[in-house]
C-alpha cells in the first residue's frame, strides 16, 4: 500500500501548485469546484489514505471504494472522507459537477474532535445520496463557504468552521434517529468500546503501519488491563459476537482491502496481518469466504 497522501502532495497532484498558507500547526482549509474531466487524465483517483478531511458534493453517477466496501452514487451525494480510512473514486467521467472542501484536524483545534461524529468513524455512513431539494440546501452552504473564504473578514475562518459543522449535522440528521440516541454507558459497554477502538487502531495496514501487533483476545485484554474472561463477557454482552469473531472479521476486512488495492504478495499480506505462515492465512481466508486469496484477487 502506498503511504498516506499529505495535503501538500494533494496540491501537487491536483493543481501543480502549493498555497502559501499551509501551516499544519494552525490548520488549513480550502474549497474547490470539481473541474470537468480533462481528456487523457485518469478517471479514478489512487486508493489510499489522506492526512486531511474532505467533504464533497457530487452531481452525477460514480463509484466509491471505501475500506472494503463499494458504494455507487446513483444521481448525487454528499461524501465525508477522513484520515483513518483509505478510499478512491471511480468513473469520475460520469460526474457532471460538484464542489468540495478540504481541512485538517488542526483547523478544528480547540473546537472539538471531528472523530466523535459517526460519519468520520469506521463502520459509520460516509456517503449520503441526496434529493434535488437536499442538493439545493447543500449548494447554499457551499455558496456561503466561497463567499466567506473570499471575504476580508478577520474572523472568517471561525465562520467557515460553523458552516462545516452545518454540513456535518445536515448529514447526521439524515440518519435514523435511533442511531443518534445516546445510551447509558455501563461497565460492559465501556470495556467493549475500548476494545473496538483498540481493534480499529491496528488498521489500515500501509507503509506507515506494516503489521498487526494484537491478534488474540488475550492480547487485547493485556493492553486493556482486564482479565480475558472479563473482556469476552463484556464484548459478547454488548455486540452479541465473541471477541475472537470480531478480530477475525476485522482482519478479513483488511485482507480483502490489501488483496484488491495493494501489489503485495499473498505471503506479504499474510505476514502483515499477523499470520506466521501463508498457509495459515490461506486457510483462514478460505474458511470465511469459500475462496482462496489468489482467486479473490483475480475476481
Amino acid at each position: 500500500m502506498k503511504k498516506v497522501e499529505t495535503i501538500e502532495e494533494f496540491y501537487r497532484r491536483k493543481f501543480d501548485w502549493m498555497p502559501d498558507n499551509i501551516r499544519k500547526e494552525i490548520g488549513h482549509f480550502n474549497v474547490f469546484k470539481l473541474e470537468p474531466l480533462v481528456e487523457g487524465k485518469p478517471t479514478s483517483i489512487p486508493y489510499k489514505r489522506r492526512d486531511f478531511y474532505k467533504i464533497m458534493l457530487v452531481i452525477g453517477n460514480s463509484k466509491v471504494h471505501y475500506a472494503d466496501k463499494v458504494v455507487e452514487v446513483q444521481k448525487q451525494a454528499l461524501s465525508f472522507s477522513n484520515p483513518q480510512i483509505p478510499y478512491k473514486w471511480e468513473h469520475l467521467d460520469r460526474i457532471r459537477s460538484g464542489v468540495y472542501c478540504i481541512f485538517n484536524q488542526h483547523f478544528f483545534h480547540q473546537f472539538g474532535n471531528l472523530n466523535q461524529y459517526s460519519l468520520f468513524q469506521p463502520g459509520g455512513t460516509h456517503i449520503f445520496e441526496l434529493t434535488d431539494e437536499q442538493v439545493n440546501q447543500v449548494t447554499v452552504l457551499y455558496q456561503r463557504i466561497f463567499e466567506e473564504i473570499n471575504s476580508e473578514y478577520v474572523h472568517k475562518y471561525d465562520v467557515l468552521r460553523t458552516i462545516v459543522l452545518e454540513l456535518i449535522h445536515f448529514a447526521l440528521k439524515m440518519q435514523p434517529s435511533e442511531k443518534l440516541d445516546k445510551q447509558p454507558i455501563n461497565a460492559s459497554q465501556r470495556i467493549a468500546t475500548l476494545f473496538l477502538e483498540l481493534l480499529e487502531r491496528q488498521f489500515p495496514i500501509d507503509d506507515n503501519h506494516k503489521q498487526v501487533t494484537l491478534r488474540s483476545a488475550s492480547d487485547y485484554a493485556g493492553q486493556l488491563h482486564v482479565h480475558v474472561n472479563h473482556l469476552n463477557r463484556a464484548v459478547k454482552e454488548i455486540t452479541q459476537k465473541t471477541t475472537t469473531q470480531l478480530i477475525a472479521e476485522r482482519v478479513l476486512q483488511e485482507a480483502r482491502i490489501l488483496l484488491k488495492h495493494s501489489n503485495w504478495t499473498v505471503a506479504e499480506i499474510a505476514y502483515a496481518l499477523g499470520f506466521t505462515e501463508p498457509t495459515h492465512f490461506n486457510n483462514f481466508f478460505k474458511k470465511h469466504t469459500q475462496t482462496s486469496p489468489l482467486q479473490f484477487r483475480k475476481v
